[in-house]
């Protein structure tokens, strides 16, 4: 589509439906987690969508892009793309503010294009105040990102939510790639009360991988720098990307 600026704003012009959202690695040619993708539109054809993105993306070589999928509930299925731009250096070295908000999925299990349009204007409040992303809180105790998974180490022991959430394709591979290194994993959602004593905390997401978190509303998280685990963790997922990642 012509005139539009961002992959939301192509997915609020289009019927209302599923998506899901990834990034590209050497050179467009591979993609993490992209067959767990594909599952996330109940009526897509792999093969067919696999051709099609072979040849949309050949144009983004040698660098890589962000592609959106997308179904509509008649079944009809959109490709957008655009060149991969990740959040500056500095977000990965020093780590990013973030706040809780309390916006709720209407089906945390579904990547519903509908949940695009009800953040809208959340997402365009946290941007001018740069702020990096929104956590979703329920019951005083914090799910998610708008557009991300959270984890948070707490008492030496790394926990995320596993109910109410949307299940990350990143996520499941962070959470492999910790058993993998013989890190302990607690499925808990973090309680507001508790954010005093969490002594790290990162987000992850496809696009963007994992990005530490050093800032929970006014709330420094831990030393309010990038933590060991954290670090650890970057390296191990970046190593399993390098290896996993499926040729499109």
């Amino acid at each position: 589509m012509q005139g539009v600026s961002s992959l939301d704003a192509v997915t609020r012009q289009l019927p209302e439906g599923y998506y899901t959202t990834f990034r590209t690695y050497d050179s467009c040619k591979r993609v993490i987690g992209l067959t767990a993708h594909f599952r996330r539109l109940p009526h897509a054809d792999a093969s067919l969508l696999r051709r099609h993105l072979r040849r949309l993306l050949a144009p983004y070589r040698p660098g890589e892009a962000r592609v959106r999928l997308m179904e509509t509930k008649t079944g009809r299925c959109y490709i957008s793309i655009e060149p991969l731009k990740l959040p500056p250096p500095e977000a990965y070295e020093k780590g990013v503010c973030v706040e809780t908000v309390a916006i709720e999925r209407t089906n945390p299990r579904e990547k519903s294009t509908m949940f695009i349009g009800a953040s809208e204007e959340e997402r365009k409040r946290i941007a001018k105040l740069g702020i990096f992303e929104a956590l979703l809180v329920r019951n005083g105790r914090i799910l998610e990102g708008m557009t991300s998974n959270f984890f948070y180490v707490l008492g030496g022991i790394l926990h995320t939510a596993r109910r109410g959430i949307l299940l990350g394709v990143t996520r499941a591979m962070v959470i492999r790639a910790a058993r993998g290194r013989g890190v302990e994993i607690r499925y808990k959602p973090l309680k507001l009360n508790q954010l005093p004593t969490v002594s790290e905390a990162f987000l992850t997401s496809s696009s963007r991988g994992i990005v530490p978190v050093v800032q929970i509303d006014d709330v420094t998280v831990g030393q309010g720098r990038v933590g060991e685990w954290t670090k650890q963790l970057s390296a191990a997922y970046e190593a399993y990307v390098l290896e996993k990642a499926e040729r499109i």
